[in-house]
């Protein structure tokens, strides 16, 4: 299944965790916390102002970026879970 966000908002797929902390020892699924990291999948075609002209996001597809612990919406495509969050919850983009 494809979806195209709409407007100001984008597709993440969450980047796990390492499961490991640094020290070697590997953490139960019951002490994780859901990634705040994901990857770009789509966007929208941007923000909409109030006279009607189109901003484009500054964030594009496959850009890795982070977010907020509670934000966006998660849905499930092909089994698979997903997140659609505006362009204002993204705190940040990584760059490597």
């Amino acid at each position: 299944m494809n979806i195209r966000p709409l407007f100001d908002r984008v597709l993440v797929k969450r980047v796990e965790e390492p499961s490991k902390t640094a020290s070697g020892l590997f953490l139960p699924e019951s002490a994780k916390e859901k990634p705040v990291r994901g990857e770009v999948l789509a966007t929208g075609n941007g923000r909409v102002s109030d006279n009607g002209d189109i901003t484009a996001l500054t964030v594009k597809v496959g850009d890795h970026v982070i977010f907020g612990k509670y934000s966006g919406t998660e849905i499930k495509l092909d089994g698979e879970e997903r997140l659609i969050l505006r362009e204002d919850d993204i705190l940040g983009v990584v760059e490597a």
